[in-house]
């Protein structure tokens, strides 16, 4: 009942998604130009001008950092927006942490999380205190600083913060309660795993490299992915054809091969599909975060649209890999 009254103001929100027939529109454009003349009849439209695409990331991530903002000022549970928007914040860290460590600045790279400002995270990675960070935060920082310490590879910089995502998702997950929203995150967590294993046997990497960068948080048990560490690519595809997400992933494998990029669309297409039940729920969080990978998905659609305009792509190459769209 708590969000009895944000929601109502989430359906009017709703109302200015573009819908699937607004994408299929989009897609049959012939030109970067005509694109733009149909983006200036959405709310998009302050950020068509003469040579827009140079600038539309930009702007993109300007937006949705004035939607994170708001909903974290807005929603009863302002957790329930950084399950969402965690993802920005540990990326944050990332760049944040690299430009410490090399001295450069990196400033341009940080993205509006709607909670922790680039001053507030430079602080903390400088100091290694903080009264604003939470101690899940505070922790990864310090973590990473002792490593910092000992190595000057930026990839372990990565790990360990991905590793504190991951785990910081599902412990939130579960304190929050909302059986939905854990399902996506558990799910969210598995076929991360199962990508980044993948990965790992092709580029032959050791089992501690993959102990480190394997999350122990999702339903498939860290120990069975690092059975396969010295395996074969097909010996693994085979045992994901033994798992809940079989049915879910086979579109991805081709004569022995996993396609990576149709794996990530997979994986963005069942995370919203996990959402679905927002659309006949009055009360509790699922509408918000409903809203939210509605919004994103949105947001990645309208970049490769205008990549692929520029760049001259086919319909048929955009359309391939366009995410499924909400339908509000």
């Amino acid at each position: 009942m708590e969000y009895h009254e944000l929601n109502p103001l989430i359906r009017g929100r709703e109302l200015e998604l573009l819908s699937k027939e607004d994408f299929d529109r989009m897609i049959q454009t012939k030109s970067l130009d005509t694109l733009g003349e149909m983006l200036k009849t959405t709310i998009y439209h302050p950020y068509i001008y003469e040579g827009f695409e140079r600038d539309f990331e930009e702007n993109l991530l300007a937006e949705s950092g004035k939607l994170f903002t708001w909903l974290k000022e807005s929603a009863p549970e302002p957790e329930v927006v950084w399950v969402y928007t965690m993802r920005y914040t540990f990326h944050n860290l990332k760049v944040l942490t690299k430009a410490e460590m090399t001295g450069k600045n990196l400033d341009h790279l940080y993205r509006n999380d709607g909670f922790y400002s680039c001053e507030a995270l430079k602080q903390a990675i400088h100091t290694q205190a903080s009264t604003e960070l939470p101690s899940q935060l505070m922790d990864s920082i310090r973590e990473v600083h002792e490593y910092c310490e000992e190595s000057s590879v930026l990839q372990g910089i990565d790990v360990i913060y991905d590793r504190y995502f991951l785990t910081e998702q599902r412990r939130l997950g579960e304190k929050l309660g909302y059986p939905e929203l854990l399902e996506e995150i558990i799910a969210f967590i598995d076929l991360t795993n199962i990508t980044t294993m993948a990965r790992g046997i092709l580029q032959q990497r050791s089992s501690g490299f993959m102990t480190a960068v394997l999350s122990s948080s999702g339903s498939i048990p860290k120990e069975t992915f690092l059975s396969f560490v010295k395996s074969e690519l097909d010996t693994y595809l085979n045992f994901l054809q033994t798992t809940d997400y079989r049915q879910l992933i086979e579109p991805a494998i081709h004569e022995g091969e996993l396609d990576f990029v149709r794996l990530e669309q997979i994986k963005d297409d069942y995370l919203s599909s996990l959402y679905e039940a927002a659309q006949t729920q009055a009360f509790g969080p699922l509408p918000l975060l409903a809203f939210m990978n509605a919004k994103e998905i949105e947001s990645k659609n309208l970049r490769l649209l205008v990549i692929g305009k520029k760049n001259h792509f086919d319909n048929e190459t955009i359309r391939e890999r366009v995410r499924q769209v909400y339908d509000a």
